[in-house]
């Protein structure tokens, strides 16, 4: 039984792989309705900032406290620091892992900090990372800062 909200991920990750970014998705769920989308834009953008999950935010535009406190996050990838800290400032109680295998951001401190992180293992996600960290592996390790 596949998510579709995670399916929603997937095909945000999709986008940015054929805009030439990386291959990473998310979405914020509000009270079962997607209410932002976006996909690493840095390659596109020019950016130091633009992860999936910031993007997702960014497109989600301005909600009130009580509305991120009721959403759940969505990610294709274990979020990394800087998305994760995102997640904790505005106070979203859940996130949802597509994948940590190939990379794991700071999940036991996200967890410490009372939210609710699920790694759902997806092997669409796992084959979607592997494959571009195979054919571009400096524009990976630039991403995730090495």
């Amino acid at each position: 039984m596949s998510d579709p909200y995670l399916e929603a991920a997937i095909a945000e990750a999709r986008k940015g792989q054929a805009e030439g970014g990386i291959p990473i998705g998310s979405v914020l769920v509000l009270d079962g309705q997607i209410v932002g989308r976006g996909h690493n834009r840095r390659v596109q953008k020019g950016s130091a900032v633009l992860h999936a999950e910031m993007d997702c935010l960014e497109n989600a535009g301005r909600l009130k406290a009580a509305e991120y406190r009721r959403a759940t996050l969505y990610s294709t990838l274990s979020p990394c620091d800087m998305c994760s800290g995102a997640a904790l400032l505005y106070g979203i109680p859940h996130v949802v892992v597509g994948e940590n295998h190939t990379f794991c951001g700071p999940e036991a401190y996200v967890r410490s900090r009372g939210v609710e992180v699920t790694v759902l293992n997806d092997p669409q996600c796992q084959a979607l990372m592997a494959a571009f960290i195979q054919q571009s592996p400096e524009l990976w390790n630039e991403d995730i800062g090495e």
